[in-house]
């Protein structure tokens, strides 16, 4: 017999002898004298309810020690001049204007970063603007692929990034980094960490397939999804990286490592 049942028969057979000695007992007195009724009972006093301990917040993974500013930041909300001056600085006045939104850019970077790994990432909260033209197919032996030449629609956005020195973009985001904390908060993530929201969103990005070929589309009313199941559940960011090409993403991803570094390890 399993240890349960035992313990189940135990449990029946305890409660049988307290009911047959009680039944025992009552039956072998005298019938009790007529007593008065007893007063009701003073009504209980509700219980006690217990407060919850509160949560205790996740434990930073990858805490970042934020550069001494030379000038006390502004709130997120004021930060768009201080912002846009830092990065046009880096990337140049002219990209910066090209492909960049500088309204609430600390927000939109924020929640990008935020929705990469989740399966949408709406584009109204990119703090880049979208590649400009249609996405490219073709036709291979009747099946609709993402045609090679889509790829170069990325072009500006990958040399970008291949031209940023990652030192001076890490930089930046220490001095700036209390900036994109106080939005990830302001997000709904009172005892999130930004930094380490950053790291899984890099994670997720260099875990995206490299395809040999332009993968298979299939067409859903007006939209485009990807054939492959495990291609389509994929996150957005993942997505986003399978359609840039594969040369493009290898260039992306080096980047992604070297800036991974960059903030994952302590400031000199």
């Amino acid at each position: 017999m399993k240890k349960t049942s035992r313990a189940f028969v135990f449990v029946v057979i305890c409660a049988a002898v307290l009911i047959g000695a009680y039944v025992w007992f009552t039956q072998q007195q005298p019938a009790p004298a007529p007593q008065a009724e007893p007063a009701a009972p003073a009504p209980s006093a509700p219980p006690q309810i217990q407060p919850q301990a509160a949560p205790v917040p996740p434990p930073i993974q990858h805490p970042l020690e934020p550069a001494a500013a030379e000038e006390p930041l502004p709130t997120v909300q004021d930060s768009d001049t201080r912002v846009s001056q830092a990065l046009s600085a880096l990337f140049g006045k002219d990209v910066w204007q090209t492909l960049f939104i500088p309204e609430q850019i600390v927000r939109h970077i924020v929640a990008t970063v935020d929705n990469l790994p989740r399966s949408e990432a709406p584009s109204r909260m990119w703090p880049v603007r979208p590649a400009g033209g249609w996405m490219q197919t073709s036709s291979q032996d009747g099946q609709l692929r993402l045609a090679p030449a889509n790829a170069a629609r990325y072009a500006p956005y990958v040399r970008l990034v291949q031209a940023a020195d990652t030192d001076r973009l890490a930089a930046i985001y220490r001095q700036l980094y209390p900036l994109f904390q106080q939005a990830y908060v302001d997000l709904g993530y009172p005892d999130g960490y930004f930094n380490d929201r950053l790291v899984a969103a890099i994670d997720d990005l260099l875990a995206a397939p490299e395809l040999s070929e332009p993968p298979a589309l299939a067409q859903q009313k007006v939209r485009y999804q990807f054939a492959d199941p495990d291609l389509e559940r994929r996150s957005a960011g993942q997505k986003i990286m399978m359609r840039i090409g594969a040369d493009n993403e290898r260039i992306v991803k080096e980047k992604l490592r070297q800036f991974r570094t960059a903030i994952t390890k302590t400031a000199h």
